[in-house]
This record gives C-alpha cells, sequence and structure tokens, in this order.
C-alpha cells in the first residue's frame, strides 16, 4: 500500500508545484499592484499623514468618524448614489435596444453595430473633450439647438441643478459600446431553434422577447449589470474634464473626492478612509447583486 501511495503523493506534490510556477507572474502582478496597495491603504486610514503620504499619528477610526460627520462627505455620497442611478439603468436599456436591433437579419446591418459599438474606440479623456464643446454654452451644439427653438439656454456644467445630469448623458454615451458588444454577442448565441418553434406555435415578437430572448440573455444582463454598477462607482476621468467635482460639488464623487483629499489637501489618511469606504460600498452592492439578482438568471 504504501509503495502504491507514494508514486501518487509524489505526483499531487510536483503538479502543485508546476501549477503555482504558471501562476507566479500573475501572483506577484496582483501582488505588488493589487494587495500591496489595497492593504497599504487600510493601514493608512488609521493614521493622519505627513505630505508625502507616510503615517505619522495613529487616530484608529477618527478618520472614519470624521468622515460620517462630514457633510462634504455625505453630499459625495449622495451625488455618487443620483450618478450611479441615472448612467446604469439607461445605459442598460439603451444598450439592449440598440442589440436588439443590431441582432436583426437586414441589408447593411453590419454598418449599425459599427456605429454602435464605436464609443468603444474612444477614450475617456477624448470623449470628455468632445462633450466639454457640446456643453459650452455660448458654441455648444446643445443651446444652439434650443435656440433655433426658441427655448431658454441651459448652463450645463455651470448649473447645479444640471451638471450631475450633463456628466451622466456624456458617461451613458461612452459606456454604451462596450454593453451593447457583450449583449449582441449573448443575443447571437441564443439558440435560433427556439425562435423558428415559437414562431410555429404563432408567438409574437413581444412574447418571443419576454419568454424567450430576456430570459436566455439573463446571464449577460446579469454581467453587464454587475460590471456597470462597479465601474460607475469608479468614474473619474470625464468628472476631471467636464467639472472638476463642481460646482458647488454638485459632481463631486467619492472617487474625484478621493483624488482631491489626496493630492490637492495631501490628506493621505481620510483619503484612504474614503477609499475603503468605497470598497465596502462596492463589496455589499456587488454582494446584494449576487444574491438577489443570480435568483433570475438561466443558465439554460
Amino acid at each position: 500500500m504504501t509503495s502504491l501511495e507514494k508514486p501518487g503523493i509524489w505526483k499531487k506534490t510536483t503538479n502543485g508545484r508546476t501549477a503555482l510556477l504558471y501562476l507566479l507572474p500573475s501572483i506577484v502582478l496582483f501582488s505588488v499592484f493589487v494587495f500591496y496597495p489595497m492593504f497599504r491603504t487600510i493601514y493608512l486610514s488609521f493614521f493622519l499623514t505627513d505630505q508625502n503620504g507616510n503615517a505619522a499619528i495613529w487616530v484608529g477610526f477618527e478618520n472614519y468618524t470624521y468622515l460620517l460627520e462630514s457633510t462634504a462627505f455625505l453630499n459625495s455620497m449622495k451625488a455618487t448614489g443620483l450618478f450611479v442611478l441615472y448612467t446604469v439603468p439607461i445605459g442598460i436599456i439603451l444598450a439592449l435596444f440598440f442589440a436588439l436591433l443590431a441582432n436583426e437579419k437586414l441589408k447593411g446591418i453590419g454598418f449599425f453595430r459599427t456605429v454602435y459599438s464605436s464609443t468603444m474606440g474612444i477614450s475617456v479623456a477624448a470623449s470628455s473633450v468632445i462633450w466639454l464643446f457640446m456643453f459650452n454654452p455660448s458654441m455648444g451644439m446643445f443651446n444652439r439647438m434650443l435656440s433655433m427653438l426658441n427655448l431658454p439656454q441651459i448652463q450645463w456644467l455651470l448649473d447645479p441643478e444640471w451638471a450631475l445630469l450633463s456628466v451622466s448623458i456624456s458617461t451613458i454615451w461612452m459606456n454604451i459600446g462596450f454593453s451593447f458588444l457583450i449583449l449582441l454577442g449573448g443575443l447571437q448565441n441564443i439558440d435560433e431553434h427556439l425562435y423558428e418553434s415559437s414562431r410555429i406555435d404563432g408567438a409574437g415578437y413581444f412574447y418571443r422577447l419576454r419568454r424567450i430572448t430576456l430570459p436566455m440573455l439573463s446571464p449577460t444582463l446579469f454581467f453587464i449589470i454587475t460590471i456597470s454598477l462597479i465601474n460607475a462607482f469608479q468614474s473619474f476621468g470625464q468628472i476631471d474634464i467636464l467639472t472638476q467635482g463642481g460646482p458647488s460639488a454638485s459632481t463631486n464623487l467619492i472617487v474625484y473626492s478621493i483624488y482631491r483629499e489626496a493630492f490637492i489637501n495631501y490628506q493621505f489618511g481620510t483619503a484612504s478612509a474614503q477609499a475603503v469606504t468605497l470598497f465596502i460600498i462596492i463589496l455589499i452592492v456587488t454582494i446584494l447583486q449576487f444574491k438577489l439578482g443570480e435568483r433570475r438568471v438561466h443558465y439554460q
């Protein structure tokens, strides 16, 4: 028995070492760029720091207490929540609508597929500059359209009531290409025989959409919703270019608040506490998404 068991144990050990050897580059990269910054951030959140970001004075949970009592941080959380509410549902609904259109077998549909997915090829910085010109109060396209309709002009990025909505519109446009491509791929993977059988039974388009398309597309929708939620909480580039958190902190999302606290005010301790808080919020939202949303996912 012993002589038979030893080769098996030796083989398992060898396979384990080989697997670790293949995983070593990934482990090193994750350790340097993910795990170390994460634990460093948690560590600094319990300290007051100097201008170089080094821990100076231990304060425990005072940074977190300060955040919970800070009106500015609570406003940032409110703005972030509204931003997520504006961008995620509308972006996914529009992407699904375009994917359903592009999935139809029509002549020249490839052109529209290219147009719908084209926003993926534009960086956040470039697209934000484009939207910055379109939102310009004097030369922008939107105010010119309003003037043609004899409607009052809007200070899109300068009015606190419109700034967050304006940034949300640009964000929806930026993200729609990725969501569209993923949803279109999911639609094209649905078995065509299901539609053929439903047509024979006399089912209409909307019945097929409700009973076949959406249930079979639910794993893809679940993925897109989860990714879109996480990306919305982490939005930064368009805020920095379009509004820089203003006006009156109406677009000061948590990520931008972290940036300002760390690299403008040099308060790395409170910035780290904000980052940890954001991580906890995203973790809770993701867990809820898996607990509640996955129940309606059909994998077969």
